[in-house]
């Protein structure tokens, strides 16, 4: 009689999350969020600034609303009050609903590892407010061990110091952890800091995922790569 096959050990010690085009397709959200934004206060944007926001920074959101503010004669203080210009409109016109657009098998994928014995960690580049927004939102608040956000750094994607500083926390080398990301300044981001990268597969915005060490097309299919 042949015995049970002992389970495999999973590649990874934790999985560290992106948030936006990763957990949730919020990317192409934030895009007509702006667009509507732009027409409603007649403001010349080009399709490359709209673009650009995919994957990049608060900080790099805050200068770009800034900039197009001021090119058009709106003068504000700063990106931060730049911000506030379009937060106010956005609270006012458009409704962030983050449970519509949560990805397929999240939280399925999440219980997985988690119960594979894979630690399950979140590092975005959007403020800790919007993090637990749209993951509460969604129902997944609970399911990750740390936070990580993007304000809490000079910068933040590309530049590695969001995962470095998730892995210390975590207390785990980078090399044994994985990262889920979609666009091309997270993946830098993951590959500068030593990580295995794990892109979910996006083909709307015109960027390259080539340097990935995989790239999925659902996030259920990360679980074979991470388990084993």
């Amino acid at each position: 009689m042949s015995q049970p096959s002992a389970p495999s050990t999973p590649r990874f010690d934790a999985v560290v999350f992106d948030m936006d085009g990763v957990l949730v397709d919020s990317e192409a959200l934030y895009i007509r969020e702006f667009e509507a934004f732009s027409n409603a206060l007649g403001l010349d944007v080009t399709q490359e600034e709209l673009l650009a926001q995919v994957g990049a920074s608060h900080q790099v959101f805050q200068r770009m609303i800034a900039d197009v503010l001021r090119r058009n004669g709106i003068e504000v203080a700063g990106p931060e009050q730049a911000e506030g210009v379009y937060e106010d409109w956005a609270r006012e016109n458009y409704v962030r609903n983050y449970g519509q657009i949560m990805n397929p098998g999240v939280p399925q994928t999440l219980d997985a590892l988690r119960e594979a014995g894979v630690r399950v960690a979140l590092a975005s580049s959007a403020p800790m407010r919007f993090i637990h927004e749209a993951l509460g939102q969604c129902g997944i608040d609970d399911k990750f061990e740390l936070f990580v956000s993007g304000e809490q750094f000079r910068e933040s994607k590309p530049n590695p110091e969001i995962y470095l500083h998730a892995c210390e926390r975590l207390g785990l080398e980078p090399a044994h952890c994985a990262c889920v990301e979609d666009s091309f300044y997270g993946i830098a981001a993951g590959k500068a800091a030593g990580m295995y990268v794990i892109a979910r597969r996006e083909e709307r915005f015109g960027f390259s995922q080539d340097a990935a060490n995989v790239i999925v097309d659902q996030i259920p299919d990360l679980l074979p790569v991470v388990l084993g």
